[in-house]
């Protein structure tokens, strides 16, 4: 079911809307606030430890050709791969350590070990993932342009093949997120802006030539130091390690978004939205998933979903205490607040795929309420995205440059 009206959804008042966010607004200045060295050492320390596993898992490679370094050096490289996109690089792209005033851990800055360009990341999701986010027709990321994710988006033919493309996207997930901001069906029909294209399509082969450089030729020759038979084997290692990366990336994002009660909207919800109605949508269109310290590290803080859309430039080591404050005003103004287990989130996804594979006609609807008719399954442009109010700081306003006052 999209949701047209989330103060109706809720049976909140205006004035309840305008308090929670006031609520939330003291939140986000109470961290603000606060952030401080505790901070800083914190995103440090993981940098170093991740650079540590890396060039662990490198060295370790220039003995591959033994069985038990290629285990260690791929897993060494897959735990350093997917700390440095999830911990890491995704929450340094979203301005979350900008307050450092570090260059080198700065949001300007900061180019990440996977194929799509920082720039157009900070494009297709800091801007148009989080500030519209589960609006049908206006958020790339429901189904990233091949997945049928929500009842009121028209079903056709190709959907009965999602199982397949979802497996695909899994496995291949870098490469697909680096064709994410070209929106493929705009130059399917030549409507895209041929210098735009070109420039992303420069941005997109320069980065891929660098990831495929870097992992399948330069560190495999360089471990035919020690013997030409290392050379196979360091680069099936550098594979197994990014296969880790792509699938554990994918699994984690669609626990946050795709779980039951993680809820979509139409794009009536757009208009004249306030800040705290769009927090409110947040709220309702996240889902967070349990599990220990590590797992939460691993997933760059993703198992706390909610509060990352609440505040995406906050800290993500700040948003485990942040839960505990969300929660409670969650609980109240009796607003729903999605977690559970990861298998359980990810299996809820899961099942939503492989459902809406079919015509609605042929599945029930987990909803009790109908759904709203099917949209348009195009992609808008950004020139029909309607301007948005600065809802989470300065950084978006910059970043974006569609942000009103």
């Amino acid at each position: 079911m999209a949701i047209s009206d989330v103060k109706e959804y809720t049976h909140l008042t205006q004035e309840e809307v305008d308090q929670l966010g006031r609520e939330l607004d003291a939140l986000r200045a109470e961290v603000e606030e606060s952030r401080g060295a505790a901070d800083a050492a914190y995103i440090n320390r993981i940098i170093t430890i991740q650079r540590g596993l890396a060039v662990a898992g490198r060295v370790t490679l220039f003995a591959s050709r033994w069985r038990p370094a290629w285990v260690a050096g791929a897993a060494m490289l897959g735990v350093a791969k997917i700390l440095e996109n999830m911990e890491i690089g995704h929450n340094v792209m979203h301005g979350q350590w900008d307050w450092m005033n570090d260059p080198e851990i700065h949001s300007s800055t900061w180019e990440w070990d996977t194929a799509q360009p920082a720039e157009q990341w900070k494009h297709s999701h800091n801007y148009i993932h989080h500030q519209f986010t589960n609006v049908l027709g206006h958020d790339n990321d429901i189904g990233y342009g091949i997945l049928r994710m929500a009842r009121e988006q028209r079903w056709h033919p190709a959907n009965l093949g999602q199982p397949v493309w979802n497996a695909l996207l899994a496995t291949l997930f870098q490469w697909g997120v680096a064709l994410h901001d070209l929106d493929i069906e705009a130059i399917r029909k030549r409507e895209k802006d041929p210098q735009v294209l070109a420039k992303q399509l420069r941005q997109i082969r320069r980065k891929i030539s660098r990831q495929i450089g870097k992992d399948y030729v330069f560190f495999p020759l360089l471990t035919a130091a020690t013997g030409p038979a290392n050379v196979v084997p360091t680069i099936t290692a550098n594979a197994t390690a990014n296969l880790a990366r792509n699938v554990w990336s994918y699994m984690i994002i669609f626990c946050g978004h795709f779980p039951d009660g993680a809820l979509h909207f139409t794009e009536e919800e757009l208009e004249d939205e306030t800040r705290a109605e769009w927090y409110l949508r947040q709220m309702l269109g996240s889902a967070n998933f349990e599990g220990s310290r590590l797992l939460h590290v691993m997933s760059g803080q993703l198992g706390y979903q909610i509060e990352h859309h609440l505040f995406p430039d906050l800290p993500s080591n700040r948003y485990a205490e942040m839960s505990v404050r969300v929660r409670e005003l969650a609980a109240k103004y009796d607003i729903p607040y999605t977690t559970g287990p990861l298998h359980r989130q990810y299996g809820q996804a899961l099942r939503t795929i492989l459902k809406l594979s079919l015509p609605n006609r042929f599945t029930a609807s987990d909803q009790h309420e109908p759904p709203t008719p099917s949209v348009d399954r195009r992609r808008r442009t950004d020139a029909e995205r309607p301007a948005r109010s600065t809802q989470t700081g300065d950084w978006y306003a910059r970043s974006s440059g569609k942000v009103t006052s």
